[in-house]
């Protein structure tokens, strides 16, 4: 099975950077295993400014040389995975071509990580299909999604990877069996001039160009590499046992390696005191290969040297397992609290939403459990792609619904603004002629029109609401001053107005409408002629007269609906069959209009602020409106039974 074949969905293949497959152990003199590239053990100093494609076609954060003797600016595997992440199914197509085109083919893992981002999108435009396939009212299993050329043009791009990628661990595998052919034949050589004890001394130079050649063959053969390094330092130190060179020149070789290892060691102990345990962890990686590649040190000090390195890596070790310990705890508690905010996300309802403040209080909710979720850190491997898919697909749910309906509002609320902007400058136009005839009534005309027109959006309600009471309230305010000198009219006014109300007072609620309604008309005839009174008193004296109205009508009112459903139980007694059914039907639809009705004049009160005068009294007409309404569904409610019982009684008289 190659690569790809292993390749799982899940973004938790991808290795984290730096970190070896097969790291050497820093407590061990062995050599690290082969098969894996040791670059991969080496940290690159970087400083990290956005996410590109390199020259070598593997997607990373863009880099520029870090100055010198900076601190590392190391690359996280978060990173490289939001980036992909962040990227559409063509993106990820290009990313993957410019793998191909650079012929970097020891980016499997950069693969591994564009496939499954790739069809983590893919699978989710399936579910969208099928979602919309069954809402269509269609069944599942009749459900066959739409080819996807991109998918097949993945399918070609990975194929070709994998080919080129099988012939590249082949010929990698080639080459490392050359390697070890080529090593075996070097330590040969080292053992035939080890065994020439008499001219040892003149083999010097060529055994020095002999470790000089093993060091740059390259790697061997897995599960050889710790074989061949020890036969060739078994080599090495049988021709410096057996060297009959200057003492001097021999003991200065051992000099020089042990400083070049002492060196080492005070590094390797300095990585006990750097921040980054898993930083240390891998320039601990590059100390071993570097302390491998020195030759030896005097026989009495071997054991010693190694100790010290061996101590000093043990730290290191002890701290970059502690650490990793840590973070699995960590990734633990985050992946609980990650189930938590998807539960509370999938808690939410909203589906019954029907007003914007109901979407507004929605979407804090939503936006302040993202941002929770943005607090947390990952959670394990295996988990937190599906945690993040869960909860992405929740939030997707909830702002696709809410973007729907305010779709729907939208074209809704701006011909509202338009015609409540367009009355505001009728408005504004109209205060400057306050004291033409006929102004108040055209001002009064856009005061009703105003109350005609439904919701605008809130952000805009409030604005274009002041603007108007501010049209409003100056044109009268500007009459107020012009009949500032009427005061003593308004005074004969209020007391004609006073005395309006004592004769609509003076008539008894047992009186016959038709005895009396002419007179009702006339007096509100006569108040409509009687002008303005003074201001302080004018809510006053209104609410007397409206109260006097109301009391009559009301009476009025509630007898002639006594009249009427005295009328319609005669009627009701007169309907047989489908004649019954029919009318009931009718006052069922009734009853439906008057609530759609009522429901829209709530809907309008919920974007209503009342800031004036002239607001407080379209508020009164909304109340005595919605009031009207709810006495008429009542009313109707009571023929609907009326009905149902003369059913029940005609049925029972059938059956005796």
């Amino acid at each position: 099975m190659n690569e790809l074949d292993k390749m799982s969905s899940s973004s938790d293949d991808v290795i984290r950077p730096g970190v070896s497959d097969t790291p050497v152990d820093p407590v061990s003199s062995e050599a690290p295993a082969a098969g894996e590239d040791k670059k991969n053990n080496v940290a690159e100093y970087v400083s990290v400014t956005a996410v590109t494609v390199d020259d070598s076609g593997i997607h990373l954060l863009a880099v520029e040389p870090a100055a010198e003797n900076a601190a590392p600016a190391l690359l996280k595997p978060e990173d490289m995975s939001r980036a992909y992440h962040a990227m559409d199914k063509p993106q990820l197509l290009e990313s993957l071509k410019a793998i191909l085109e650079s012929g970097n083919l020891e980016a499997h893992k950069e693969v591994a990580l564009i496939k499954q981002v790739f069809y983590t999108i893919h699978n989710r435009e399936i579910t969208s299909q099928m979602e919309a396939f069954i809402a269509e009212g269609n069944l599942p299993e009749d459900f066959s999604s739409t080819p996807d050329e991109c998918e097949a043009e993945m399918k070609n791009l990975l194929s070709e990877f994998r080919e080129k990628r099988n012939a590249f661990l082949e010929q990698k595998e080639e080459e490392r069996r050359a390697n070890l052919e080529q090593k075996r034949t070097i330590i040969a050589d080292l053992k035939t001039i080890a065994e020439d004890i008499d001219n040892i001394n003149l083999h010097y130079s060529r055994f020095q160009q002999l470790q000089q050649d093993f060091k740059n063959v390259g790697e061997v053969p897995a599960g050889y590499d710790n074989d061949i390094w020890k036969e060739y330092q078994a080599a090495v130190e049988q021709f410096y046992d057996r060297l009959k060179m200057n003492k001097e020149l021999r003991d200065l070789d051992f000099k020089k390696n042990l400083e070049l290892k002492t060196i080492l060691v005070e590094k390797a102990r300095e990585l006990s005191e750097l921040a980054d345990p898993v930083e240390a962890f891998r320039r601990l990686q590059v100390l071993h290969d570097q302390f491998r590649e020195i030759g030896p040190v005097a026989r009495e000090m071997r054991e010693e040297i190694w100790n010290n390195f061996k101590e000093a890596s043990t730290v290191v070790n002890k701290r970059h397992q502690d650490f990793f310990q840590a973070r699995k705890a960590a990734e633990q508690e985050n992946e609980d609290a990650k189930i938590a905010l998807c539960e509370k996300a999938e808690a939410i309802d909203f589906s019954s939403f029907k007003t914007f403040s109901e979407w507004d209080n929605a979407t804090k909710e939503f936006l302040a459990l993202q941002q929770e979720w943005k607090g947390l850190g990952f959670a394990s491997r295996k988990v937190n792609n599906q945690l993040f898919t869960r909860f992405r697909k929740t939030c997707d749910e909830f702002f696709t619904a809410k973007a729907e309906y305010f779709r729907q509002s939208k074209e809704e609320l701006k011909d509202n603004f338009a015609k409540k902007e367009a009355l505001c400058e009728k408005a504004e136009a109209l205060k400057e002629k306050f004291a033409e005839k006929g102004a108040l009534d055209k001002m009064q005309e856009l005061q009703k029109e105003w109350r005609t027109i439904g919701v605008v959006k809130r952000k805009q309600a409030d604005e274009v609401w002041k603007r108007f009471c501010a049209a409003v309230d100056e044109f009268y305010d500007a009459r107020k001053k012009l009949f500032s000198g009427r005061r003593d009219e308004e005074a004969e006014n209020l007391k004609a107005k006073r005395e309006v109300i004592e004769k609509l007072k003076a008539i008894s609620e047992e009186s016959e409408r038709k005895d009396v309604i002419d007179t009702i008309r006339q007096l509100q005839a006569d108040w409509q002629k009687i002008g303005h009174v003074p201001f302080r008193q004018k809510d006053a004296v209104t609410a007397d007269y409206r109260r006097e109205l109301d009391r009559l009508f009301s009476a009025f009112d509630l007898r002639d609906s006594r009249q009427r459903m005295r009328r319609f139980e005669g009627e009701v007694k007169k309907m047989e069959g489908d004649e019954s059914r029919r009318e009931r039907d009718r006052l069922v639809r009734a009853i439906e209009s008057r609530q759609a009705e009522l429901k829209t004049i709530e809907n309008n009160l919920g974007f209503f602020n009342v800031k004036s005068s002239a607001g407080n009294s379209m508020l009164k007409e909304f109340e005595r409106k919605m009031q009207k309404i709810k006495d008429d569904i009542a009313q109707i409610k009571e023929k609907i039974a009326l009905l149902d019982r003369q059913k029940k009684e005609n049925k029972e008289a059938k059956e005796n």
